[in-house]
């Protein structure tokens, strides 16, 4: 991967508070081609996305910020089931009528107008390419052979902001399509 830069959470991060009990969240902005792109690291897997007045959510989840203080979606993406990438209650914090709902197809009964995404579809919503990518264990098992996160089960996503193509990798291990993943300039890996 070329100009990669990358942002690894193994665990959850813990960052520091603010006054009134909400989380100071730490961000970045990158300069594409057609304007700034923002991007806010929430904690965890959850992240938050603003690109030529759009904002997307990734994985909101309430334990990591006050999703009443933050930017309502126009697009919230879901990587898989778990209750720390899929939290009704944070998604009903940033929903209006008008936002697009991205799963994954294990999350379909959870989030009611949810549009599924299968690993290799490629959506383009409000101008950003979102590529569904493959998310899942090779090696870690809930029990033998039973993966914590099975192949065809989650999503990750390569959502591309112009001429920057920004990788999430959700609940991964380092999969053979993450290796083949090419032109990526900001990745998530947790």
């Amino acid at each position: 991967m070329n100009r990669f830069l990358l942002f690894l959470n193994l665990t959850a991060m813990v960052l520091p508070f603010a006054a009134h009990g909400q989380q100071a969240l730490e961000k970045d902005t990158f300069k594409t081609s057609a304007g700034d792109l923002e991007i806010v690291f929430i904690g965890h897997g959850t992240l938050m996305f603003t690109f030529g007045g759009k904002v997307i959510h990734l994985d909101p989840v309430s334990e990591y910020a006050d999703y009443s203080k933050l930017p309502k979606a126009d697009v919230i993406l879901i990587t898989h089931e778990h209750r720390d990438h899929l939290d009704p209650k944070a998604i009903d914090a940033i929903l209006t009528e008008k936002t697009r709902v991205i799963v994954a197809e294990p999350c379909r009964s959870a989030v009611k107008g949810g549009t599924v995404v299968k690993n290799g579809e490629v959506k383009v919503i409000e101008g950003v390419k979102i590529e569904a990518v493959p998310a899942y264990n090779l090696v870690h098992t809930r029990s033998e052979g039973v993966p914590f996160h099975p192949k065809g089960s989650g999503n990750g996503y390569v959502l591309t902001f112009a001429d920057k193509r920004v990788y999430v990798a959700g609940d991964s291990e380092n999969t053979p399509e993450m290796k083949s993943l090419k032109g990526i300039d900001v990745a998530f890996l947790r």
